[in-house]
């Protein structure tokens, strides 16, 4: 059996980690869907169940998981519905270790996927980004990622060439194709001169909201990074033009009640796209030696995947000049 950052995570030792905390396990134990780390609800003795997060080896040193830790904590004691992690013991420690693995324990909450054409609930989560960010600014992230292109762009773009994901007969055009839109996106930073970066959610989409009878509430701060405010709302944006600018207004709306958006940062929304794009192709180039990816994302690092791929890096190139031109 190949060794696997999880290979050793048995039911077992994760019923007896929680245990080690001074839990009564009742053997109930259910997977939730997460592929970076291990996420199980674990049932508890004339208790409510725990969500337990085992976090994968070797991805974030101990310092950035206690700082987003400590991110959501802040935020929760501004009242702002954020599932943080519980403190436990006499330490009223968030993150524990137990035979090599570290871990954190959360309190179940429930909810319904956020309606990305809901324009209420857009401009609801508007004000949550808003008030989310005006805390992220009070100070910044020591031991996070930082959002730019190196981080998101030129690192995830030379582990894909340097392992060999990219098919032969697709390399040269792709690789092409990345270099014109890497210089295109030092164009497009280059030119909003400079840029606030404060501490973010990091990847704010529909699957990472709950939405309850109050209103939203972030279940992971997993990706929380230092970047530019628009990286947090653009994820929210979807369908054509009309649509995007209808949706933007009510996030605005929101969002500028409690904190100030920079509209220049608009510009980069091409640029965060395509970012993205590069930087989730290398992440699930990195992890494809954990069963897990192959068995959810068969239809990754097939030569019709790197077809679409060039195909769509092609239609960015072509929107990111747009911008620049634009801009």
């Amino acid at each position: 059996m190949t060794n696997t950052p999880y290979s050793d995570l048995t039911p077992d030792l994760i019923l007896n980690a929680i245990e080690s905390l001074d839990f009564l396990c009742s053997g109930s134990l259910l997977a939730l869907n997460s592929y970076e780390n291990r996420v199980y609800q674990v049932g508890i003795e004339d208790s409510q169940p725990l969500i337990a997060k085992f976090y994968r080896p070797g991805r974030w040193s101990s310092e950035a998981i206690l700082e987003e830790h400590a991110f959501a904590l802040e935020l929760q004691e501004h009242e702002l519905p954020v599932i943080a992690p519980l403190r436990l013991g006499p330490q009223q420690a968030t993150l524990h270790e137990f035979q090599n693995f570290r871990f954190a324990l959360f309190p179940r909450k429930g909810g319904r996927p956020l309606e990305l054409d809901n324009l209420e609930q857009l401009e609801w989560m508007g004000r949550f980004i808003g008030r989310l960010h005006a805390i992220g600014a009070c100070k910044p992230f020591l031991h996070r990622t930082r959002l730019d292109v190196q981080t998101y762009g030129h690192t995830p773009y030379r582990f894909l060439v340097e392992n060999n994901f990219i098919p032969a007969e697709l390399r040269q055009n792709y690789c092409m194709t990345v270099d014109v839109i890497l210089q295109q996106i030092e164009q497009s930073f280059q030119q909003m001169g400079e840029l606030s970066y404060l501490r973010l959610h990091g990847d704010c989409h529909a699957g990472n909201v709950l939405w309850r009878p109050e209103g939203p509430h972030i279940v992971d701060l997993d990706d929380c990074l230092m970047g530019p405010a628009v990286q947090d709302i653009w994820m929210l944006l979807s369908g054509n033009e009309h649509d995007v600018k209808k949706q933007l207004l009510h996030i605005m709306d929101g969002y500028e009640e409690f904190y100030d958006f920079n509209r220049r940062e608009l510009h980069l929304v091409e640029a965060l796209r395509s970012l993205r794009m590069i930087h989730y192709s290398a992440w699930l180039a990195r992890r494809w030696d954990d069963p897990t990816f192959p068995m959810n994302f068969p239809w990754f690092n097939t030569p019709r995947y790197w077809q679409e791929q060039l195909q769509h890096l092609r239609e960015q190139a072509v929107l990111l000049s747009e911008a620049n031109e634009k801009f």
